[in-house]
């Protein structure tokens, strides 16, 4: 007998909504004119200040580090207001940073470089202005420690304010800040150079792709593929792939049933999930019943087919997951960490396609 959970259809319709609000949100907020200045961004006058507690203080060696690091990405910065320029990035570098009101939660907001209300110590605020706007993109780079006295202190530095700036610009030096402009503009293109660059560091590649998938850039597809055979950057490219369109639904069903890796299939299987998601495409669904019906599948990959399959509600879906529930449930292992992920997945998969079968 079906275990079925009686959940409204609007709670349904939310649920899914988590899959995709994201990526459907990118750059939704900009007007069509403020798209096309995006587009043809190369000129970026760069204005930075720095505060400490006895004042201000010569910003250069924060702007020099700011303008050598956009310069990487292809960006022409400049410093002289007096140039003509496409848009204006601004950062601010406080000692102890201040106060500037409450800032909106969800999304972004929460994202560890989002700018912190909590965070008292040093930290550069970075915004940018594109046609004199100030455009609600903000981001936060903090030091490690919060006190600046106490850390210059115990570094042995006679100037906690000094010591504060060089440790943010030691942070900024780190901070991926120009391609997450790169990814706020649309620029796809000049991420798409630097994946394919010998000079971009691993961890690097693995942020263009995160973000190229967080783009929908479809036109990024050809070099996601061509990246899976580096077995270190092919998770993450199936990720990014599973942002974007149908084309990659048969690639990522050969990776999920010929991949000799299992960590290469479960990924693969996520990503049909976000598809099916993000598109809608129940054509998803059957490749991976098939791969839920296989005995031969690890559970590891099969908590992943079971999520994949609760994104997309489907009626085919509920006999098999309730069938491998049953098998799941007369096994007694409470310690098996990984059978424990398998019933939680199926379990909440059944509610899902279940549910959706009962009010649709």
């Amino acid at each position: 007998m079906h275990r079925r959970v009686a959940i409204p259809t609007l709670v349904v319709f939310l649920l899914l909504s988590l899959f995709h609000s994201d990526a459907l949100a990118y750059r939704e907020y900009f007007t069509p004119e403020q798209r096309a200045q995006l587009e043809k961004i190369q000129t970026i006058l760069v204005e930075v200040i720095a505060l400490t507690d006895k004042g201000s203080v010569p910003p250069d060696a924060l702007a020099g580090t700011i303008v050598q690091r956009l310069s990487r990405v292809g960006y022409a910065p400049v410093l002289d207001h007096a140039t003509p320029h496409d848009v204006v990035f601004r950062v601010k570098c406080e000692q102890r940073k201040t106060w500037e009101g409450t800032t909106a939660t969800g999304g972004d907001a929460d994202l560890p470089d989002a700018p912190s209300r909590l965070w008292k110590g040093p930290a550069c605020q970075l915004t940018y202005l594109l046609g004199g706007m100030k455009i609600k993109w903000q981001k936060e780079v903090r030091t490690e420690f919060e006190d600046a006295v106490a850390a210059a202190q115990a570094a042995q530095v006679a100037d906690p304010g000094r010591y504060a700036m060089t440790k943010l610009q030691e942070a900024l030096e780190k901070y991926e800040f120009p391609l997450l402009l790169a990814a706020e503009w649309g620029h796809s293109d000049r991420l798409l150079t630097l994946l394919d660059s010998p000079e971009t560091s691993q961890s690097g590649k693995l942020k263009i792709m995160s973000l190229l998938g967080e783009m929908q850039a479809d036109e990024a597809f050809p070099k996601l593929k061509e990246v899976l055979k580096d077995r270190d950057l092919a998770k993450q490219a199936l990720a990014a792939i599973g942002n974007l369109g149908k084309d990659g639904i048969p690639l990522l069903v050969e990776m999920m049933n010929a991949s000799p890796q299992l960590e290469i299939q479960a990924a693969a299987a996520k990503s049909l999930g976000q598809i099916g998601g993000i598109a809608g495409d129940a054509s998803v669904v059957p490749p991976l019943l098939a791969k839920l019906q296989d005995p031969k599948t690890d559970w590891t990959v099969l908590t992943e087919v079971a999520w994949s399959l609760g994104k997309i509600p489907d009626k085919r879906s509920i006999e098999p997951l309730y069938g491998l529930d049953r098998k799941l449930q007369a096994i007694r292992d409470p310690d098996n960490v990984t059978l424990k992920k398998l019933k939680e997945a199926v379990f909440w998969s059944i509610k899902q396609c279940d549910t959706w079968d009962q009010f649709s």
